[in-house]
């Protein structure tokens, strides 16, 4: 008998039953999308649950980052980290922006605000920076640099649900904050996206840019895309929701376990400033070296383990990034980070059968 599978993670399913009766509600009402009353009803827990003012339920983590772009109005050049995934340097490209990168730091894997500041020309307009894996960014001295030079400031927090710093949710930070609700996230609405706002009519904005720049079913007022999202995923969102608390709490033993096992190991895990409360939506680990690194993974494969190298590679050597600018320390990192599979159904015995393959090699 061929052992199971484990995979970097596994998407929660909450009981069939309980989004039968959701989808049972979406055919007694008819609406299937534009905004119907289950993702109104989305959006208002949300912004209920992390005290914003608004917040916009869309496709996907990607169009949310580009309809934040799009509502801040911003050209030309956006400082940003080389070390996010691959949406993050896309969405400015692809809102006709310039990405212009300042590496990160070794231990939070977060871009260093020290490094940004000298990236600052008469075409920057803002700073996109991601909380890597949960862990959020050095903040107050980001947004001490971007209210210097009169910068916008949206972070890419598309890790972050149910992250908070200091006492308040990751989300209230920046001029936007954006997030993903995919599958493989935390929570989750199979697909799906949030856009975070600071005030009422930056998301009327935000809403005409997502809604193919619509203010009433007759009346255009802006360029938009069709970034909506239907009532199926919002469905399976409010199902999710009942559960979060139990998922990462489960998620966060987990984790315990992880580190206990591997301490004192030739290897280490991303620094988290004080005061944040994680909602632990990876494990990875930074190792000596890629070959080390490689070698792990063989060894897994070969047990039907499949982490993950998260992220990889460095977004400054894109292929589609005209001005290339070196990255030393985010291209080491990206040549020596493994994701271990997290999920919480994941069991004991599963994480110290990981361990003790990891510690072999090590």
């Amino acid at each position: 008998m061929s052992q199971k599978k484990i995979t970097v993670t596994k998407s929660f399913l909450p009981p069939m039953e309980e989004y039968t009766q959701q989808i049972e509600l979406i055919w007694q009402n008819g609406q299937l999308t534009t905004f119907g009353p289950m993702v109104q009803e989305l959006m208002q827990r949300l912004c209920e649950r992390f005290q914003v003012e608004d917040m916009l339920f869309v496709g996907n983590g990607t169009l949310a980052l580009q309809i934040a772009l799009k509502t801040l109005n911003i050209k030309g050049e956006v400082i940003t980290t080389p070390f996010s995934y691959i949406a993050t340097t896309s969405a400015i490209v692809w809102e006709s922006a310039v990405p212009v990168f300042a590496d990160i730091d070794s231990q939070t894997l977060n871009i260093d605000p020290t490094k940004i500041e000298e990236k600052i020309t008469d075409k920057t307009t803002a700073i996109l920076a991601t909380h890597v894996f949960g862990n959020p960014c050095e903040i107050e001295k980001i947004e001490t640099i971007a209210k210097k030079h009169q910068l916008k400031v949206i972070y890419d927090a598309a890790h972050c649900f149910d992250v908070e710093y200091k006492g308040k949710s990751i989300f209230q930070y920046g001029d936007m904050s954006t997030a993903s609700f995919h599958a493989t996230k935390v929570f989750h609405s199979i697909e799906g996206g949030g856009v975070f706002c600071s005030d009422k009519a930056q998301f009327e904005k935000a809403l005409a840019h997502g809604n193919f720049g619509h203010d009433g079913p007759l009346k255009i007022t802006t360029q938009g895309i069709n970034a909506k999202n239907s009532e199926f995923h919002a469905a399976m969102g409010l199902v999710n929701l009942q559960y979060i608390d139990e998922i990462i709490s489960k998620r966060k033993k987990l984790s315990f376990l992880y580190d206990n096992l591997l301490k004192n190991n030739d290897l280490y895990t991303p620094h988290f400033a004080e005061g944040v409360k994680k909602n632990y939506t990876y494990y990875p680990i930074i190792l000596p070296s890629e070959k080390v690194l490689l070698d792990i993974e063989q060894q897994l494969n070969q047990e039907n383990i499949f982490p993950r190298r998260y992220f990889y590679p460095s977004l400054n050597e894109l292929p589609y990034i005209q001005h290339k600018q070196a990255m030393p320390i985010s291209e080491s990192i990206t040549k020596r980070i493994l994701c271990l599979p997290l999920y919480e159904t994941l069991e004991k015995s599963d994480i110290e059968r990981i361990c003790k393959i990891v510690r072999s090699i090590v």
